[in-house]
């Protein structure tokens, strides 16, 4: 894959040093046969004494031990250039996917997500730590040895040429099966890994509705597809070496009896030179198998690959910013619209927004009326049109001068594993005096129930709020608004299944909220929207119609219909 390619020599450093000990290895081999056959030559045929032959003897350790160092040298550079690699992808990813981390929720199970950044990334490694140097190695080495070979006898450099190619050509037939097998491994992988994180979010729930036992046979089914896919790829694997191993070991075979019957038959040969092709051949046939092998497993790296850069590539709306925003902005949406990849999609939204006006957002179910809070919020960017923020486009405005005036109460608001103080905290500054949390607290109507707890603002709670209530949570998330004061708040359906005490209490500390506040509410209780300044009415992702309550009461049919069957009666 070119990426990949690109990613490694980006690393110049380390792609040279590569070139260098290859260079360096194959000078090492051909030294070594040298000094090899020369001692037994001399030994054996010559005669010579142990006196004569010890600087051969030291020159051979010698040659041996450069050739060790080389190779620990190289594979810890490939070591080297796979983390750096591995490290520079994560990143994107990560960049990626919480650029716009509503987008990322909505585009596939997180398991999934984890697996891409987990596993397929680890995959990559092989391409660096084995694949490339390998490769740069199998560019360089065979040649000099061939080279060699060819200079002390050319028959035997022509049967390397004639056969050398059957090698290569066999893996790289294998390999392109391994890559589609790969991807399908990853696949599995990725299904499994989803469905089983899924599973666990929502154990409590399927246990409730009787589908524990399915969902276990559905994870039993992706582990198994996942170990098929798995085990395909390791017989692929060791069909490569059987067949590598047969072709190099016959290639051998074919010069060895070559030069045996030159040298018994015919005596064309000396016995040094038959020697010296002989010690040669195993290390020729040696790097294109090592390559044969590298390749097989470059091949699962690019099918990795594959599918990480399927993940950088997924389009998605990413929010840019720009300079700092005063306080108390207005906001216009001219002509947005958004859309979920294939799916829901928000069509040509126009909205005026004065400062310190209070809006309603209604409508039924599936109709948009997150989406456009998300969308006024800043978590993405419309797809289409603008949203003005003072009559500039809000990229104009920096981040955190934007995120700085803003609150997003939700139905279920996150709350983090620590102390109650630790996360009305989140709400304001670096910074934040004790005293500024009780009375955060006090004002979002749950500094009682703290106080009555053993360990009061000190009390831990579990990881997404465990151990409180749904208002309680919601509280909690006024509060931080309070420490926050913020110029606009936005309000998800926050009494949705409220308790009416509850409810109550929530309502007077949101209208505490909206007296210095913007405030845009999804609602779709009654008593909730009919004070508002201005209503916006969706139908099918669109503006049906807007207003106040008693406006659209009589230009509305749909709202009037929606407000009937809330009432249960006519008006």
């Amino acid at each position: 894959m070119d990426m990949l390619r690109k990613w490694a020599f980006e690393q110049k450093t380390m792609t040279a040093f590569l070139f260098v000990s290859s260079v360096l290895t194959g000078a090492m081999m051909i030294g070594q046969a040298y000094f090899f056959v020369t001692i037994v030559d001399g030994v054996f045929l010559k005669e010579q004494s142990f006196q004569d032959i010890m600087p051969l003897l030291w020159g051979l350790l010698a040659v041996m031990l450069v050739r060790v160092v080389l190779s620990y040298l190289n594979g810890r550079t490939g070591v080297t250039m796979a983390s750096n690699v591995k490290r520079k992808v994560r990143r994107m990813l990560l960049e990626k996917l919480t650029r716009n981390p509503i987008q990322t929720a909505l585009a596939g199970q997180s398991g999934g997500k984890v697996s891409v950044m987990m596993d397929a990334v680890d995959e990559i490694d092989s391409y660096y730590s084995k694949y490339i140097p390998q490769v740069i190695q199998t560019s360089i080495v065979p040649l000099m040895i061939l080279a060699v070979v060819l200079y002390e006898h050319v028959y035997s450099g022509l049967i390397m040429i004639i056969t050398a190619p059957f090698i290569p050509l066999f893996f790289i037939i294998v390999g392109m099966k391994t890559k589609a097998k790969s991807e399908e491994q990853l696949d599995k992988l990725a299904a499994f890994s989803g469905r089983f994180l899924d599973t666990l979010q929502g154990l409590t729930t399927l246990k409730l509705f009787g589908r524990a036992i399915k969902q276990r046979e559905l994870i039993e089914q992706s582990s198994l597809d996942f170990r098929d896919a798995t085990m395909t790829i390791l017989k692929i694997a060791f069909i490569s070496t059987l067949m590598l191993e047969f072709i190099s070991t016959l290639s051998i075979g074919l010069i060895a009896l070559e030069v045996g019957l030159r040298l018994v038959v015919f005596e064309s040969i000396d016995f040094s030179t038959a020697f010296f092709v002989l010690v040669l051949a195993p290390e020729f046939y040696l790097s294109l198998k090592e390559l044969g092998s590298a390749f097989h497993t470059g091949r699962g790296s690019m099918g990795a690959a594959k599918k990480v850069m399927d993940e950088l590539e997924e389009t998605d709306q990413p929010v840019h910013w720009g300079t700092d925003l005063v306080v108390n902005p207005s906001i216009e949406l001219r002509h947005a619209s958004f859309q979920y990849g294939d799916g829901f999609s928000l069509k040509n939204v126009n909205a005026t927004i004065p400062p310190n006006t209070q809006m309603a957002i209604v409508g039924q179910t599936g109709s948009g009326k997150t989406t456009l809070l998300h969308l006024i919020a800043g978590l993405f960017d419309p797809s289409e049109g603008n949203v003005l923020v003072n009559g500039r486009p809000r990229s104009d405005y920096s981040e955190t001068s934007w995120f700085d005036q803003l609150s997003y109460i939700s139905q279920h608001p996150y709350l983090f594993s620590g102390t109650i103080a630790d996360n009305i905290a989140i709400g304001g500054a670096k910074e934040v005096l004790r005293a500024d949390i009780e009375a955060a607290a006090k004002k979002a109507g749950i500094s009682d129930l703290i106080q009555s707890f053993e360990n009061g603002y000190d009390t831990p709670i579990g990881e997404g709020g465990r151990g409180l209530s749904g208002g309680e949570k919601q509280r909690i998330a006024l509060a931080r608004a309070f420490l926050k004061q913020p110029s606009i708040i936005l309000f998800d359906e926050p009494t949705t299944g409220l308790d009416l005490k509850t409810e109550h209490i929530l309502q007077q500390s949101m209208a505490e909220l909206a007296k210095h506040s913007t405030v845009i509410t999804v609602a779709h209780r009654l008593h909730t929207i009919k004070n508002a300044d201005r209503i916006l009415f969706l139908r099918n992702g669109e503006i049906f119609a807007s207003g106040t309550h008693m406006e659209l009461l009589e230009t509305s049919v749909g709202y009037r219909e929606m407000v009937l069957q809330q009432r249960g009666a006519a008006i």
